[in-house]
């Protein structure tokens, strides 16, 4: 996702926004937390520290049952799942709380398409340039190490880029890396989630139910007509939505997609121009001493009406609860590895780990690197102020960091072969790092002069 929000000010009235001694001693240091942009990232880490911990403890047993619990969901005679899935909490976890998190991913993707980075072709190409390389070059390298057979169905995975690890870590440098290169690497990333999304939709989707894709069908088009005709009464798009997720599930197309698409859709632009919202603020001015409470609250809702997006509103809320709530949860549910009964060697000698090692650490930062070195000298591109050779080099290796959806993909590629879906795992963990380690070290050598460049200019 983009880069964390600042949360705003907390009132006085709060006791995270008060004086007292627990405000100073817990509240304080998890509002500083969660602001800074490093923040997901390092609640991923812990996470998936504790996955792995729990997971090679002699309390493994417990983290396996609890992820494999099974359970049913019945209303009368429909029972959830009828399309063949066997409903597990890690299941659940995968295919439902992802959705909000492929949902927020929808919802970024609308408004860097509508008012952001991508909104400009010129502006945008350079970065979709790259993102198409650092697909493509990673499909190649596992291809290398996996021409056919069921290994080859994890083609998909090494061609991930997690948005918000990739930023976290390049935030660690602070004002070292400038905008312009955060700004390519977060358009960049968007672009590569595009992609996956469309790969998993198109080349992960199970056996399709039509009865159920054509309700799915149905309903968006209802959603779409509420759109058009501008009926925004939020509880029948939460109705609406979640029908929609149900029909997807059912159909056999994998429900995130339902996410993705429910976050396109949603209003980019702001309903009321802000000429409106001032014309409403100069109504409740010239009422003088007759304001009533209603008017105040009308017109503040003009004035955000005017101001903000829908799709930014939902975004701001959801925002935090995908980064710091349901990714750690995913990576809890999903990084656990045991370790033992020889699992690590026989993932060093595993086709399938170093084809998606190779692929994250080699293939993201030569493909970005060269596909981007050659759209720098289209005529239709715009090279990125302060981009150099060493700290693109270092973007494109943080673009290897492919973790949350890698992992994703991973569950979508091996579900029938927990064997391949392990070494696949430790493919995507330890090139998740080596990228991470590789991208900071290029891209500190790269922006190293950067302070002493803006302190010549400025005198």
């Amino acid at each position: 996702m983009a880069e964390n929000t600042p949360l705003p000010d907390l009132p006085k009235w709060t006791w995270l926004g008060g004086d007292s001694g627990l405000a100073r001693r817990v509240g304080k240091p998890v509002r500083n937390f969660l602001n800074i942009e490093a923040a997901g990232g390092i609640l991923l880490l812990i996470a998936t520290a504790v996955a792995l911990i729990w997971a090679n403890s002699p309390w493994s047993g417990s983290y396996d049952n609890l992820w494999n619990t099974h359970f049913e969901l019945a209303v009368g005679s429909y029972h959830m799942g009828g399309s063949g899935h066997h409903l597990t909490l890690g299941y659940l976890v995968n295919d439902a709380l992802m959705v909000i998190f492929f949902f927020v991913v929808g919802l970024e993707i609308k408004r860097e398409l509508v008012s952001g980075h991508l909104k400009d072709p010129k502006a945008a190409a350079l970065p979709a340039i790259a993102a198409i390389g650092g697909m493509v070059f990673p499909a190649l390298i596992f291809f290398a190490f996996n021409p056919s057979g069921d290994p080859s169905s994890g083609w998909g995975i090494p061609m991930a880029t997690d948005i918000a690890f990739a930023v976290g870590v390049v935030s660690l440098l602070g004002d070292r890396v400038g905008r312009p290169l955060k700004v390519f690497l977060l358009s960049l990333a968007i672009v590569d989630d595009i992609g996956a999304i469309l790969v998993i939709a198109i080349f992960y989707t199970s056996s399709l139910s039509v009865s159920w894709s054509i309700a799915a069908l149905v309903i968006l088009a209802a959603i779409l007509i509420l759109k058009f005709l501008k009926i925004w009464y939020i509880p029948i798009y939460i109705l609406l939505g979640f029908a929609f997720w149900l029909a997807t599930f059912e159909s056999g197309i994998h429900a995130t997609i339902a996410g993705v698409l429910l976050g396109l859709i949603a209003p980019a632009k702001p309903q009321q121009s802000k000429e409106e919202g001032m014309r409403a603020l100069e109504w409740l001015r010239d009422k003088g001493e007759n304001i009533y409470p209603v008017d105040v609250r009308l017109t503040a809702m003009e004035l955000n009406e005017s101001s903000s997006s829908i799709a930014e509103r939902i975004g701001s809320t959801l925002h935090p609860i995908s980064s710091f709530i349901i990714i750690p949860i995913f990576a809890l549910a999903n990084a656990g590895v045991d370790l033992g009964g020889g699992v690590l060697g026989d993932a060093a000698g595993s086709a399938i780990t170093w084809g998606i090692a190779l692929g994250l650490v080699v293939g993201k930062t030569l493909g970005i690197f060269i596909t981007t070195w050659i759209g720098m000298k289209m005529p239709f591109t715009t090279r990125p102020k302060e981009l150099n050779n060493l700290s693109l080099l270092g973007l494109s290796a943080a673009a290897g960091i492919g973790f949350t959806v890698a992992l994703f993909i991973t569950n979508l590629a091996y579900k029938e072969n927990l064997i391949f879906a392990d070494e696949s795992k430790i493919g995507v963990l330890f090139a998740s790092l080596a990228a991470g380690v590789i991208g900071l070290l290029f891209l500190h050598f790269g922006t190293k002069n950067r302070r002493n460049v803006e302190v010549e200019e400025s005198g």
